[in-house]
């Protein structure tokens, strides 16, 4: 392998001839050899865009040289397209800050510069990293408002994914309106209800989820750029943060706007705590979500049995036939991850000290694998579970009139101490509470019909047997 020498304050090193990066992220690579994982791509992109950006303010306002401008901006471009990601390669558990990240891009943006205009990478003569790529920046800006842009650019998907799974509910719960059955609170027999009335449930649940997600996304859309390395905006043009947030706005194709105080947008990681927390909030009723799916479709022979989900692969290594709610297994596991994300997230919010929260690197990581992973794995639910699911109408009646919570229709009727001996009955004899009830002469067959209309029990409205 052939090599070429670098320099910083700590001394010379030999660089790999054929890489973008340099010595700074050489050694971070050295340092942090820890989890194998490094930015992500939405991350790498963020970060590109500021440094495009920022070039672009600074060529324009004359503060760095046209022809060097003209490069810095062009590679720049080039790694949000999608080039030279393999050249990220610092661990995302890396120095405080992000300052191993920002190098790394300031590192291979100028090694890319200096390439487009016939120079030999390495030669910083030419482009520097930090006097140029990174001209009128500290990590302390760049960092935060690259996360907050990642987020953003992240974002369509993980709504798309919540948008559908809510509209394939709904869709289940029109399917379902007319299929009534039990109730259950405490886990006890209780009042009818229909199938379609608990997916429609499980429908707003999402809506409002993904609501409450996109609401703390708009936080995030106020840039802390310009801030420089404690929020003063030492060695920035007055001028550039808003000029660097008007062009990142153009890049995300949404309004974004320069931080009011620069100070609170470098010091305060409480949007991103805020986001998490809205993620956090959507993993938690998935997981119920996905619970209750597991119990109604529990069985086919032993458990509830109300709804069969769509067989993806068999169950078991040694029971043959046995299928088993793998999908729904799986969407838990992905929820239990992204709760273990945000108690990370939240316990780096508060590590922040007087000027900077030196946790972003852990923040960013965080909450963008959590909403991959949130995104596909809402996918996967929807399209291999949700769809596909079939109700098992029968068993819901069987287990509508053998229900104990029928004997609620009766409260307004018969009162609640003698609905209260006929639900006894029904449980000490195994009759239904209709068979109750008819057996004894408490009401006619006509009053019966009436009083347990399938339809009746599950809206608004107090039983009416006089006519």
């Amino acid at each position: 392998m052939e090599y070429r020498a670098e320099k910083d304050s700590l001394g010379t090193r030999q660089v790999p001839a054929d890489v973008y990066y340099g010595i700074q992220t050489l050694r971070a690579v050295e340092n942090f050899p820890i989890s194998g994982r490094t930015a992500h791509v939405h991350f790498i992109w963020a970060t590109a865009a500021v440094k495009c950006a920022a070039a672009a303010v600074n060529r324009e306002m004359g503060l760095i040289d046209k022809q060097i401008g003209d490069a810095i901006v062009t590679a720049a471009t080039e790694v949000m397209q999608g080039r030279f990601h393999d050249q990220f390669v610092v661990d995302v558990y890396q120095a405080g800050a992000g300052t191993s990240h920002h190098m790394n891009a300031n590192e291979v943006i100028a090694n890319r510069a200096i390439e487009l205009l016939g120079g030999a990478k390495g030669d910083y003569s030419r482009i520097h990293p930090n006097d140029h790529v990174n001209f009128g920046q500290s990590t302390n800006d760049v960092f935060p408002t690259a996360m907050r842009l990642a987020i953003l650019r992240s974002l369509p998907g993980l709504v798309r994914a919540l948008y559908i799974l809510s509209q394939e509910l709904a869709n289940k719960g029109r399917e379902f309106s007319s299929v009534v059955k039990s109730g259950r609170t405490h886990l006890q027999d209780a009042v009818p209800v229909t199938l379609g009335q608990e997916f429609e449930a499980w429908s707003v649940t999402v809506q409002r989820c993904l609501k409450g997600i996109t609401n703390a996304a708009e936080e995030l859309k106020e840039m802390g750029i310009g801030g420089s390395a404690a929020g003063t905006g030492l060695n920035t043009h007055p001028e550039f943060r808003y000029r660097v947030v008007k062009i990142l706005s153009q890049y995300l194709h949404t309004d974004l706007k320069a931080s009011s105080n620069l100070f609170e947008a470098m010091q305060s990681m409480r949007p991103f705590a805020a986001f998490s927390g809205a993620l956090k909030e959507c993993a938690l009723e998935l997981i119920r979500i996905a619970n209750d799916m597991r119990l109604l479709a529990s069985g086919p022979t032993t458990g509830l049995n109300e709804i069969t989900l769509p067989p993806v692969q068999p169950g078991s290594s040694i029971m043959p036939g046995k299928v088993n709610p793998v999908m729904a297994e799986m969407l838990n596991m992905v929820c239990f991850q992204v709760a273990g994300y945000d108690a990370t997230v939240t316990l780096a919010s508060q590590a922040g000290q007087l000027e900077l929260n030196v946790m972003m690197p852990v923040i960013i990581h965080s909450i963008l694998d959590a909403m991959t992973l949130l995104g596909n794995a809402v996918t996967a639910f929807t399209e291999k579970a949700v769809t596909g699911i079939v109700a098992n109408e029968q068993v819901c009646r069987n287990y509508l009139y053998k229900s104990l919570g029928l004997a609620t229709v009766l409260n307004v009727v018969i009162g609640y101490d003698k609905a209260a001996e006929v639900m006894k009955k029904s449980l000490n004899s195994g009759k239904t509470v209709v068979n109750i009830i008819e057996e004894e002469g408490i009401l006619s067959p006509e009053q019966i019909s009436r009083l347990f209309d399938a339809d009746l029990l599950t809206q608004p409205g107090v039983p009416d047997i006089k006519q």
